[in-house]
Order: structure tokens, then sequence, then C-alpha cells
């Protein structure tokens, strides 16, 4: 299938210019001003409109088994809600158990995907540590296309790792070119916390943001990036809530680490008063960790996209149902943690970023797409309208709008966070590695349509880190 798209304006990270798109065999093959094309292409006008790269949502977990429960949305209804909703690719999660080797649980987690409806990829999480988990990593990232490891600081006697696990995990990331992700929250304060809470009687919905407080989460910022600056490794914080995690962040870049952020779309838009509401399922469909914050936090984080600290936008999307979340119903702690928000994203950020003038267009399509294929290494394949490119687009119109609901979404589960929000700004066609997967509010994919990206170690940063490494390398002292 061959796809034109005239008369639109493209919007890339760096520029925006006004020309057609030609793709074929999944590919951008053509830009430029009246094209001449074959007369078997499809046409698309964009009139009005933006052409711009599909978003990655770089944090999602399709299918995760968790707490006792599997999350709602599986590979093929969430890569499908997500294309809905113009992203085109994601970046999803391999989580370990304790104790099982890496490579059973990549070729499970791919066995899963293989259902997808649009590219995806894996972060590998660091759940435990022995010398199988050191080797494994090699065989990750040179065999298999993995690029980035997963630590969570939090989930204590589950996936939590320990300062030892975080020290020689980022040791071999650097070793290979991996980028170390993590989860930043204290998880012996938040169980320690979550205990007291229990104690006191707190057993509602309303108790899970007490238990995880913004400083609990700056403590592990500031920890895993202290970590990272020793071991030398450049750094990547997943789903950034509070100002003292990005103050973290912007510190040690001051001081020129490398270190990366990202928010969720959630964290941007709602705040904790949601876990005050007196119905328990709604309440306790908004129990994510971490938790919503005050209006003060959100401030703080589109600030720190401004003012480039923070650089991707993701939805950390791990869909539960009502009758999972019922599962805390008397127990706070153990209601599935997770919301969903794949569907919904690129228009909740251009809605409340760019039509408020708190994001360009071209930073919206950085903070969406462009950064993320530029740290996890798979640009300009991935978050470029440019020849060469994968034919992963979406044509964006500026005055459409529609009302989010659970009713009319795509996304498996019964509950949306962004429930009765109309935004404006909205896809009128998604093309996935080609083919028109959404158009005018129709649905138009195939299970196992997406493809597993490879993603290459040693991002341009590496080689940045590696040259100073060398220029100050410690020397012994030479004595008589």
């Amino acid at each position: 299938m061959s796809i034109v798209i005239r008369n639109g304006t493209i919007v890339n990270a760096d520029q925006t210019f006004s020309a057609d798109v030609y793709c074929e065999e999944g590919k951008i093959v053509a830009i430029g001003n009246d094209l001449d094309v074959p007369s078997s292409a499809k046409e698309i006008d964009a009139s009005g409109q933006y052409v711009m790269p599909g978003g990655i949502d770089p944090h999602t977990h399709m299918q995760l088994p968790f707490m006792g429960t599997v999350a709602s949305d599986d590979f093929f209804t969430g890569t499908a809600a997500g294309l809905a909703g113009g992203n085109t690719s994601i970046i999803d999660f391999v989580i370990p158990a304790p104790q099982e080797p890496l490579m059973d649980a990549y070729h499970k987690w791919r066995d899963w995907a293989g259902k997808a409806a649009a590219d995806y990829s894996f972060h590998v999480a660091i759940t435990w540590w022995d010398e199988s988990v050191h080797a494994d990593m090699e065989t990750l990232v040179k065999h298999h296309g993995v690029n980035s490891f997963k630590h969570f600081m939090a989930y204590k006697n589950a996936i939590m790792a320990d300062d030892e696990t975080l020290v020689k995990s980022f040791r071999r990331c650097m070793e290979l070119g991996a980028i170390p992700t993590v989860h930043a929250e204290n998880g012996e304060l938040v169980f320690q916390l979550q205990q007291e809470m229990l104690s006191q009687g707190m057993t509602g919905p309303e108790a899970h943001p007490l238990s995880r407080p913004p400083v609990v989460e700056g403590e592990a910022a500031n920890r895993a990036i202290q970590i990272a600056q020793v071991m030398d490794v450049p750094i990547y914080l997943v789903h950034v809530s509070c100002k003292e995690s990005l103050d973290a962040i912007t510190r040690a870049r001051n001081e020129g680490q490398r270190v990366y952020g990202e928010c969720l779309a959630g964290h941007l838009v709602i705040d904790e008063s949601v876990y005050r509401n007196e119905d328990f399922e709604f309440a306790a469909a908004h129990v994510m960790s971490p938790p919503f914050r005050s209006k003060e936090h959100q401030s703080a984080l589109w600030k720190g996209l401004q003012g480039g600290n923070l650089h991707t936008t993701a939805t950390d999307h791990c869909a539960f149902c009502a009758e999972q979340k019922a599962a805390g119903k008397d127990d706070f702690t153990k209601i599935p943690n997770g919301t969903a928000g794949v569907e919904d994203r690129m228009a909740v950020m251009w809605d409340s970023g760019v039509n408020t003038g708190k994001l360009t267009m071209n930073e919206f399509v950085a903070v969406t797409s462009t950064n993320t294929a530029k740290i996890f290494n798979i640009y300009p394949q991935k978050g470029s309208v440019s020849v060469g490119a994968d034919a992963d687009l979406v044509v964006w119109d500026p005055e459409g709008t529609r009302t989010i609901s659970a009713k009319t979404h795509h996304q498996n589960v019964d509950f949306n966070i962004f429930e009765g929000r109309t935004v404006k700004g909205i896809p009128s066609h998604t093309i996935s590695r080609g083919k028109v997967v959404w158009a005018d509010g129709q649905l138009n994919v195939e299970p196992g349509a997406g493809r597993y990206i490879n993603r290459p170690a040693f991002n341009p940063v590496f080689d940045a880190l590696n040259k100073q490494a060398e220029l100050n390398a410690p020397k012994p002292v030479k004595r008589n």
C-alpha cells in the first residue's frame, strides 16, 4: 500500500513547514510540494491539519501480572486503543519475578506481545541479582535489541531493587551501553507509612497518597541520580510526579549530569482530591504509584517540560477494572496500582499544553515522540517526519474535539481518569507502518500487525561519557 498526504503542515520537533508526504512499503520515501506519485496511491487531504510523527508512549504495562491479578488491556487491545489516540509505538516492560531468569521472562513477554497491533519494544526490569542476571543483560542488549533496564525502588517484599542491586546493575548498564531507568520511591518508607496508616484505621484510598508523600519520591530520585553519578552512567527517571524529584533532576543537569525525566499526562492535569471522593470505586480507580499530587506539583511539572528538565510524556498505562480494584476494599495497600490513558495522552497533552500556550507545537512533538526516540536510540527511524523514517504518522486536526469517556474509549477498562473532559485537537488519521489504521473515528487494526523494534545500545551520550572517563581515569601514584 502507498499513501500520499497532501496539503498538510509538517510539524517536527525542530521545524514546521508545508509539504506533501509520500509513503510506500512502510517507509516515508518522499517529502515535497506537488509530489508526483502513482495514481494507485491512497490520498489523504490534510488541509488545515498538521502531519506529525506518531506518538511513542515510553511507559506502558499491557497484560501485566500484578498484585494478584492481570492488567485488563492486553497487547492487542492496548496498542489498538493507542493507535486510536495517535500513538504508533509503545515501550512496555518485561518484569521478571524474583529469581525468575531474565531470558525466561523476556521470551514470555515477547510471546504475549505477538498480538500487538502497533510497534513495540521492551525495557527489562532488574528485580534481583546474581551472575545469571549479569550475563542475561548482555544477551538482551547484544542479541535482542534491549537498551534500557528498569529498577523499582518501591514495592518492598516483591520487586524492589536494593542499593546493592542498583550499583551492580548501573555498572553493568554502563558497560553494555544501556540506560538504567528507575521508579523512584523509597520502598522502606512507603512500607512503614502504609503500616502506620492501617494502624490508625486509615484503610481507604485516601491513605494511598499519605503513604507515598512527595519527599519519599524525592529521596529516592536523589539517591538514584547520585548512584548514577558515581557509576558515570546516564539515568532516566520514570513518572516524575512531584517538585522534589524535578528539583533533583534539575540540580543534577545543572551540574552537567546526563539525567532524563519522564512525566505522565495524568499527573499534569489530575490532582490528589480524587482520593477523597466518597465513592470507593472512583477513588480506587485513581490509585497508582506515585499518586496524583497537588496543583503545586502539577505547575512544577509543566515548568519542567517547558524548561527542558523533563523530556518525555507517558501514561504508565496499567488498566484494572472496578472488580479488580475491589480487592482493596478493606485495605488500600491491596488495591492494584494502575490507571489507563494510552488512548488519551496525545489529545490531553495538546489540549492542556499547546492550547494553553504552555507548549509550542514543536515542543509537543518533542515530548510525545521525538525525545523518546532519541533517548532510546531509535531516532530518526521513529519520532521524525523525514525521508527514510518509518511511516508512523498522525494527521492532527487542531479544530476537532472529543469528549473523553469510558463509554466510548477503546481501552479495555471500565473507567477513564479523564472522564468528561472535552479536548480540542485530535487525530483525524493514524498511519502505522504505512497503513491507515484510524480514520475519521473508525479503527482498522489487526492482531499481530505490530513488530518488535530493536533498539541499539550506546546512544551518542555514551561516547561522550566514555571520552570523559578516559580523560579523568584515576592513576596510581608511583612511589620509590
